[in-house]
């Protein structure tokens, strides 16, 4: 509702647009800025991810590697990338969620956003 029953003033709208359209890029920067982690294996296996999802570091303790069961290996290095990147959504969620329903999305819907 507007208050006095007027016209919304456009300008002010395109100001709080351009605002929020900032916030959003400021945020989207900060998630490719920030690093999360994720472990398999009580701490064996170590993958670091972006806020953004990017992979940037797996960590592999030795007693992790044994070169007869590499497919052991192989589902801990999955599932700690997968672990950083559950990290990773829990963040967007808390970075991008509050913008996204001040442009109206509710937390979903808008395309182009994870939510």
């Amino acid at each position: 509702m507007i208050p006095g029953g007027g016209q919304p003033n456009m300008q002010q709208l395109l100001q709080q647009a351009q605002k929020m359209q900032q916030d959003l890029a400021n945020a989207q920067e900060e998630l490719a800025r920030t690093e999360v982690d994720g472990q398999a294996g009580g701490g064996l296996v170590r993958a670091t991810v972006t806020g953004a999802g990017e992979l940037r570091a797996l960590k592999i303790d030795r007693k992790a590697v044994d070169p007869e069961d590499t497919e052991t290996l192989a589902d801990l290095i999955v599932a700690a990338v997968q672990a950083a990147n559950e990290n990773a959504q829990q963040l967007q969620q808390q970075k991008l969620g509050p913008l996204a329903q001040g442009l109206g999305g509710g937390g979903s819907g808008i395309p182009g956003l994870p939510f």
